[in-house]
């Protein structure tokens, strides 16, 4: 069963976008996304889902948004491994959906290091990357900041402390058709 899923979940994951936007569950594709990143995930972290069980479709490419969304587990993975090589116990990665009134909000919070202030405004930007060398290539929160904003016209922003960890939100507009994209 455990092996049909993960076939199950990469297929979903890796299933190509049409050329045009497709309605899509983001909780399911949350949960496609969370099984793909298991492995990178078990180890450094618990996983908790606190996903809204009546949240509507949204407009999307299903698998840019996949990429983004392993972006921020597998960093928020990363942060805590930081935190737990020095000796502490596993952390906590909270994947979270909730809706507004004209938005779905995807959240995912890390027990990591956090963000240190000299950086925080330097995040979004290509090539930049707090990682050692051969373990980041500083293009994916640029990627995920291009996907969010400008192909889905969303937001992308995150509150972090420093020792405490960080959370990303990434909010995606509720509309049917793509002519209504901002």
């Amino acid at each position: 069963d455990r092996v049909a899923n993960i076939v199950r979940a990469m297929k979903d994951f890796s299933h190509p976008d049409k050329r045009e936007m497709s309605m899509i569950d983001i909780n399911r594709a949350l949960s496609t996304t969370l099984t793909v990143a298991h492995n990178e995930l078990k180890y450094v972290a618990n996983v908790v889902k606190e996903l809204d069980p009546d949240l509507p479709s949204v407009l999307g490419y299903a698998s840019e948004l996949n990429q983004v969304f392993l972006n921020l587990l597998v960093n928020a993975a990363h942060a805590i491994g930081e935190v737990t090589s020095e000796g502490k116990e596993r952390g906590t990665i909270t994947v979270r959906t909730t809706r507004t009134k004209d938005a779905i909000v995807v959240s995912i919070s890390d027990t990591g290091i956090g963000i240190k202030q000299a950086v925080r405004d330097r995040v979004f930007e290509p090539f930049f990357t707090t990682k050692e060398v051969g373990r980041g290539t500083g293009q994916g929160l640029a990627i995920a900041r291009a996907t969010v904003v400008e192909k889905h016209g969303g937001e992308i922003y995150f509150e972090t402390e420093e020792g405490k960890g960080t959370t990303f939100f990434i909010k995606l507009p509720l509309r049917t058709t793509q002519e209504s994209l901002v």
